[in-house]
């Protein structure tokens, strides 16, 4: 499947900006299942520093604004060829080490919630233990927007029993690393089905499994990713994945808006 991706971000602030300093992974990645075209990033109201692959192999960019700035604005735009491989990503590589995937962050931190799930993975293979959790995650956690936020907590996210992709994401990585299994967080986006205009990217969980290589699964759809996703960034959890981060000087408010378009 070739699908054409917009995705526009744009900070809007009630008075001049001292200092801005923002980090984009906005690149997809180049790999197995997807191939890049023509990808471009167009930036507005901020210089591009530096560009560099971070240590799980993301693409990154780094934007400076200084000097009474009221907006930046930035434009990824291209087209991704991708295929349907039933979520096998393959072979670890990058830097950092798989090891480094078992480790909990404050974001996937698991508690008696994430036990309860991984009770239910039962005695199976590997693959039918994940997507067992996979579908566990879906029935305790009721895709909702504005019940949580980018700081939720997976065990937080249990307990309130709603969420978004993002929550979904961090509980499967969570309880997979309860059972052993090295996992990791993905960003990205979905084409989905009846609509090209979305309010935000995607995001899903990745883990290793020792046959197949990493595998992915996404708890909000109830599937393994296939030709509609494309990847752009992987971490332990949200902070090391999200599109855009960073830090400012100044104290008037910001308003932030996302557009999205992922079509055929």
């Amino acid at each position: 499947m070739r699908l054409k991706i917009s995705h526009h971000t744009e900070y809007s602030y009630d008075a001049p900006v001292g200092y801005a300093l923002q980090r984009l992974r906005l690149i997809p990645k180049q790999d197995t299942v997807q191939t890049v075209h023509g990808w471009e990033l167009s930036i507005d109201g901020a210089r591009e520093e530096v560009r560099f692959r971070d240590q799980f192999a993301n693409e990154t960019v780094l934007i400076s604004a200084e000097g009474g700035r009221h907006a930046i604005t930035v434009e990824a735009r291209g087209e991704v060829e991708t295929s349907d491989a039933a979520g096998v990503v393959g072979e670890h590589r990058g830097f950092a080490p798989l090891w480094l995937f078992r480790r909990e962050t404050a974001l996937t931190k698991a508690g008696p919630g994430v036990a309860r799930l991984v009770e239910q993975m039962g005695e199976a293979s590997d693959l039918e233990r994940l997507h067992a959790l996979m579908a566990a995650i879906a029935d305790t956690v009721a895709y909702q927007t504005g019940t949580t936020d980018a700081e939720t907590p997976a065990e937080e996210a249990i307990k309130r029993g709603t969420g978004v992709c993002q929550d979904h994401a961090h509980i499967f990585v969570s309880a997979a690393r309860r059972t052993g299994f090295p996992a990791r967080y993905v960003s990205g986006y979905l084409h989905m089905d009846g609509t090209d205009q979305q309010a935000a990217s995607h995001a899903w969980a990745e883990v290793h499994v020792d046959s197949l290589g990493w595998v992915g699964f996404d708890p909000a759809n109830r599937v393994s990713p296939d030709a509609r996703y494309v990847r752009v960034a992987t971490g332990l959890d949200y902070r090391d994945a999200c599109p855009v981060s960073g830090i400012r000087h100044g104290s008037g408010e910001e308003l932030l808006a996302v557009r999205v378009t992922v079509e055929q």
